[in-house]
């Protein structure tokens, strides 16, 4: 997943897979999982929203100064993509 010029290291499906189950088995209510692209450790990693509201702050995260940048949004239970 997500293998591109922009984001050169792929993301394997297991683990894709892995971090939709741990939103969805959290007691805390997630929603959403965002798959965030760090550039200086060169990996993905998730974070979970309660909100899709809260995406927005992810977005405007990813600018030119921020090592990171937001790659994706699924909705937990649904699996769509919503960004």
């Amino acid at each position: 997943m997500f293998n591109s010029p922009d984001y050169p290291q792929s993301l394997e499906e297991s683990q894709f897979e892995i971090w939709m189950e741990n939103g969805r088995s959290s007691k805390i209510q997630y929603a959403y999982l965002a798959i965030i692209w760090d550039e200086l450790e060169r990996r993905y990693f998730p974070a979970y929203l309660e909100q899709r509201a809260d995406l927005d702050s992810y977005e405007r995260f990813g600018t030119s100064y921020s090592k990171e940048s937001l790659v994706a949004a699924y909705d937990l239970y649904s699996e769509s993509r919503v960004r």
